[in-house]
């Protein structure tokens, strides 16, 4: 697609979906007051002059934006149109990332690697992905359509279209609107760890003192009393 189509769309993306850009000035606001945006725009032009195999310039380009504002995304990730980045701080894109058209991160996310491989090592998200504030997408994974990540999330596997996943490590919480367990997600309503915890130590305990009645059952023969022999 067209770069300068592109820009238009993530321009556009700006006042679709962030309420405080639509004011009477809200033209200005964008164009001159967020970050999200002038981030995405400089990684435009760099990514365009990375395709061209221009030498040093893409990377100082990455450098001078994440100085300006806060968002490192390297100039070899391919993002999609109608991408937002909602207040920006924070934000790490690495370079082999693949992003889909329409998609949201909120500030404080990575979308990074797991370690120092080569190849492509960072994620690739579908279409209509949303992933929440201070949310880790990490490794060579598949985020698919109309994913929903979680805040603070931390991802490593690969999740299907259409689902919701929360949590560390994150595990899918609805799938094409329905819910599959109990927990379910707002913004900023993430499950308990602690709690998590300790019904899973609740469930070994369990499991245990059935293992320990099963040994104690195992010391005497069937229908023959404690201390006589055959």
């Amino acid at each position: 697609m067209n770069p300068l189509r592109n820009i238009y769309l993530d321009f556009k993306a700006c006042f679709e979906r962030d309420p405080a850009a639509r004011t009477p000035l809200g033209f200005l606001e964008v164009l001159f007051l967020y970050p999200g945006f002038h981030a995405v725009l400089l990684h435009r032009i760099a990514h365009f002059l990375h395709q061209l195999r221009v030498p040093f310039i893409p990377r100082l380009m990455s450098q001078i934006g994440r100085f300006l504002t806060g968002v490192e995304i390297h100039p070899g990730a391919t993002i999609g149109p109608g991408f937002f980045i909602d207040h920006g701080m924070g934000v790490v894109i690495g370079e082999t990332t693949e992003v889909g058209k329409n998609v949201t991160l909120y500030q404080d996310v990575t979308l990074g690697g797991t370690g120092i491989e080569r190849g492509k090592r960072h994620p690739t998200l579908g279409d209509n992905v949303v992933v929440g504030a201070g949310a880790k997408v990490l490794g060579n994974i598949y985020l698919g359509n109309g994913v929903k990540v979680g805040a603070g999330s931390v991802v490593i596997r690969s999740v299907p279209d259409h689902c919701t996943v929360v949590g560390v490590p994150a595990e899918i919480v609805r799938r094409e609107g329905q819910k599959v367990s109990a927990v379910d997600l707002e913004h900023g309503d993430l499950p308990d760890p602690v709690k998590v915890l300790k019904n899973h130590v609740r469930s070994l305990r369990k499991e245990l003192d059935l293992l320990e009645e099963q040994m104690r059952m195992c010391k005497y023969y069937p229908g023959k009393p404690e201390g006589k022999s055959s």
